[in-house]
Order: structure tokens, then sequence, then C-alpha cells
């Protein structure tokens, strides 16, 4: 199908957007969901609205013709692309200085390894990525002005922005954006964004199609490979093709921001960079300090050290409360929880035991008390109810000791003793107390063990990390714009953060159908038969979906936070 568009442009529309169409004219899709589906297939938000518009009847209503099948989209501007939250008002102050807490990086932050809330939001406020994930689930044109895929979703090609500049005066090439996503696509680097492309992308599979077009060609169908290349993917930002060790040393990027200082463990200055391609940064200056623990970063607030705090628990912003310039930004998402039970080792060899420690949590009780009703129940796999392809008419696990006894006691288990290990950081050790004292009623004896976050993921690879290699172990999971890097990095066979050590190939074959689907329709179909499965084997424990919370002080606008732990400060004012 081709839309002619005003009086001198036309597009020519992806095959799946017309079936996108299609669903949306029958009833079967919300306009919301055709939105997020339309963007990741490259269609810019101003068409996708037109064309819904055009099919209720109302302006604008571009008109169809027949013609050939693809998808060239306008081009943004440099500040439409931008993701914005907010125009700049006219009664805007500037802010010489703003001040954020974020957490406590875990260790070295290098765009290849980072793989810590903590390091990524530093990331974030140099570097820049192809496309944004905002907290609506939509994709944002950044450095790609636009793209589009195969029919069969195989094959990806990106236009890539002009003029764009790193800190230190060279322009981005091509070639800087292929090298950077060969280098993360190398498993003899050793990137922490393997947990995205091992079984998707090769080195191989990052061609140069010309000096604005790159195009990647897949090892299997993925329908949603533009999340994957986007800010979820938080090690996927655009470096120099010469990147070396020590990023540290210059933070080097494309972003609004520069380094001015760096000071580790303590905290990170950056000023507006005056190259930048797009619209100025507002602040002339943020300085990101770090703290291990919620209690400082609240006190920082208080004692007004910092005007923003990246990510507070729901009891960390009750107690914030009572502070008359406090604000919050407050939204659904699906950051979560997992514990991990390993599926290879006694006494989690038994999926009796492993239903059985699921069945002893009291998930509605967790969500009041601990988030304070501030999150969606979880059920034991990464479907959150925020994504269109969650199947909701999954019944939901409900607390059974009962069941839990009977399951020990068929397992063979009268009573068992299990050291749990974590880090002391988020809801953490609030689910880790409930869950000792909820698993004590069967008989399962909980050793707690909580430590640093640094020392909890080590090296973040098998053999030298407690997480991926605990018995039993919580782990936190930000926000993905898709579930994909969920299903098939903490779950499949391969999966590099498969802490359960999870093997079922029943459930690889479902993740790899789920990633070729295009239809939404029949990703929801097979989403329910991967939850179904998840609840009968119950590698993990997913209690809750966290509604992910920021606070700022009264009067400043144009902070964009994310769930996956982005903090976006550059559209920053004070009205």
């Amino acid at each position: 199908m081709e839309v002619h568009w005003g009086h001198h442009e036309r597009v020519k529309l992806h095959p799946v957007v017309e079936h996108l169409l299609d669903e949306y004219r029958a009833g079967r899709l919300s306009r919301r969901d055709f939105l997020r589906r339309a963007a990741v297939f490259g269609t810019a938000p101003s068409v996708a609205a037109a064309l819904l518009a055009a099919c209720s009847g109302t302006t604008p209503s571009p008109t169809p013709t027949s013609g050939p099948v693809e998808q060239t989209a306008p081009t943004p501007t440099a500040e439409q692309a931008i993701p914005t939250m907010s125009s700049p008002s006219p009664q805007a102050r500037a802010i010489p200085v703003l001040r954020a807490a974020i957490l406590m990086p875990a260790g070295r932050i290098h765009p290849v390894t980072v793989a810590d809330e903590g390091g990524l939001c530093v990331l974030g406020q140099v570097g820049e990525y192809l496309c944004w994930s905002d907290r609506d689930l939509m994709l944002r044109p950044m450095l790609a002005e636009r793209w589009e895929g195969s029919a069969d979703a195989r094959v990806w090609t990106f236009s890539l922005r002009s003029g764009v500049r790193f800190h230190d005066g060279r322009p981005m090439t091509v070639r800087d954006v292929a090298a950077t996503f060969q280098r993360l696509a190398d498993p003899n680097v050793g990137s922490n964004a393997l947990s995205a492309y091992r079984g998707i992308l090769t080195p191989e599979g990052v061609q140069i199609v010309d000096e604005r077009t790159i195009r990647f060609e897949l090892e299997r169908p993925f329908s949603n490979f533009p999340y994957l290349v986007s800010s979820d993917t938080y090690n996927a930002v655009i470096m120099p093709e010469d990147l070396g060790d020590n990023y540290e040393n210059t933070f080097i990027g494309t972003g609004p921001f520069r380094l001015k200082e760096y000071q580790p463990r303590v905290k990170v200055v950056f000023v507006r960079n005056p190259d930048y391609w797009g619209r100025p940064a507002g602040p002339d200056e943020i300085e990101l300090r770090f703290y291990e623990d919620e209690s400082a970063r609240l006190l920082a607030f208080q004692g007004r050290e910092v005007d923003v705090i990246a990510r507070v628990t729901s009891l960390g912003a009750e107690s914030l409360a009572s502070v008359p310039d406090a604000a919050f930004i407050d939204f659904s998402s699906a950051t979560h929880l997992q514990v991990h039970m390993r599926t290879d080792m006694e006494p989690f060899a038994d999926r009796r035991v492993r239903q059985a420690l699921a069945l002893c949590l009291d998930r509605v009780g967790v969500v009041e008390g601990i988030l304070l009703g501030k999150g969606d129940l979880g059920n034991d796999h990464p479907f959150a109810p925020v994504y269109p392809s969650t199947d909701r008419s999954v019944p939901q696990r409900q607390q059974d000791l009962e069941k839990a006894r009977r399951l020990l006691e068929e397992a063979g288990y009268g009573g068992l003793s299990v050291k749990l290990v974590s880090w002391r950081g988020i809801e953490i050790p609030d689910l880790a107390a409930v869950l000792q004292q909820n698993a004590r009623q069967v008989g399962i004896q909980l050793e707690l063990e909580l430590t640093d976050a640094g020392t909890y993921y080590g090296k973040a690879v098998f053999g030298e990390s407690p997480w991926l290699d605990s018995v039993l172990g919580i782990t936190d999971y930000g926000h993905r714009g898709s579930p994909d890097t969920y299903l098939r990095a903490s779950l499949r066979s391969d999966g590099v953060w498969n802490a359960a050590h999870f093997r079922n190939e029943q459930y690889d074959r479902l993740v790899d159908e789920y990633a070729a689907a295009v239809d939404l329709q029949r990703q929801r179909q097979i989403a329910r038969q991967i939850q179904e499965l998840l609840l009968e084997e119950t590698p993990l424990i997913i209690p809750f979906f966290n509604r992910f919370i920021t606070a700022v002080r009264k009067g400043l606008q144009g902070i964009e936070p994310t769930a996956i732990g982005h903090l976006r400060l550059a559209e920053a004012q004070m009205v």
C-alpha cells in the first residue's frame, strides 16, 4: 500500500504495518499497541497517528493508492528526533548545576562490560543509541533517522544521522557504528550485550551498505530487533571504531554532555557539550553522586545535596512524602526481581521443590507490604502486564502452604536448609526476609547472605559470579521495551544470564517462535504457552513487577527516567 502524504511526500507501508492496520480496523489491536508495534517497524509516530486518523475518518487523512510495498518514512528534524518529554518553557530558569543521586556503579565503567544500573546511568549521559526506548515502550529515532525490516524480520536496515560528532571532534561514521555492534556481538570479546545478541547477531551479520546505512542480517527472524539496538541494550552506545580499554579517562560519546571530572565511587561531573548535534542541554553542568544505600540517597535529597534521586523504592518515596518540595515521577514497568533456583543442583533439581518454594510466597502481602501497592503481581514468568503480548488469562499462582508441604513430602524432604545469596539494594533485603519467613512455615530454612552489588555480580560470567553460580539467589532486572532479553538471557539453555541453569528444548523452541512472530495475536498465543510452561517448571520466582519511581525537586521538569535505569537530564529545566 502506498499512502500519499500532503502535497509532496508519500509513504510506502511495510507489509507488517499494513497487517497491523487490518488488526486495528477489526478491533483486535488497540491504538496504543498499533503505535508501539508500527514504531518497531520504522513508522514515524506522525505517520502512524495519521493512518489511525484515516481509519476513523478524522483528519489528517492520507489517500491510499495501489503501489509497491516498502517503507520510506519522512525524515524527522534533529529536534524532532531527540527523545524529549517536554519543550522549553518561556518561564524556565537556567540550571547552573543539577545534582542527582544514583546507585553506586558496581565496578569499572566501560561500554562493553557495564552490567549494573549505576554504571548504565553514567553511560547514558554521554553516549547515545540508534534509537531510544521510552517508558511507554515506544521507540524514537536517535542516531538512526529511520529503519525498516524485511517482511520476515530477518534483515534490518538503519539510516544514520549526519552531522554527529564525538566529544573529541571526530565525526561519527558508519564504520564506528559497525565496529560498535561487531564488538558487542563477538563472543570472544565477552560483552555484556551478548545477553541480547547471542543466537541473534554475529559480527559477520553487521554490514556497511554505504556511508550512512548499516544493515543487520540476523541468524534468525526477530521481530523486536530494533529494541535490541536501542537504549534497552545499554551497552549499545555508539563508540569510536578505535575504542580502547581506558574509557573512564574520557567517557567519550556523542551525547549532550561531556566529561569534566570523575572520582570513582564518589561522583562524576559532566558539562554541556557545545558541539552537540541536537538541542543544547538545559543544565550547564550535571553531577551524578554515587551512593550504595537508599538511606544515604534519601538523606542527601532531604539535605538538599541533590535534587534528583534516580530510583527510589516505594518505602523510600513514602519517607519523602513529608518533604514539602518533593515530587515524583511514577510509572508502570517490567522491572522486577528474579529468585533463581539451580535446576541442575539439589534440592532444586526436583521441580516439586521449586514449586513448593514458589507456593510459599504471599505475593499479595509482598506487593502491599514492600511496594505499598505500587506494583503488579508476578506469576513466575517475565511477561509483565505492560507488554501487549502477555496473556492475562493465565491463572495467577497463589500462596498455598498445604500444597507446598505435600510437594516437599513427595520429593522426599521433611525439611531442608538452603543458602540464599544476593546484594543489599532496593527491595532485595525485604523480599529475602519475607521469603525466609514464608518458607519457614513449610520446613524450608533459608540462610541469608547479602553483600554489596559488586561482590554479588562478580565478573558476571559463569564460574566467577555468586549471581550465576549460587544455588538460590535474588537478582534485579531493569525494564525492557520487549520481554525478549529476559526470555533468552535468563532462561534459554544458552542464556548468558541463566542463573537457574535451566535447560528445556521445548522452551527454547517457543522462545525462537515468539521472536519470529510479527503478528501480535500470534505472539500472545506463544506467550501463553511459555507462561504455562514456566509455571509448571518454575526455574524462577518473579513475585512482582515494580512501578518505577524517581524523586525530583518540585519545579524541575523535563527529566526522563526509564525503568532500566537511564536518567536523561539534558532536557531538565526549572520553572
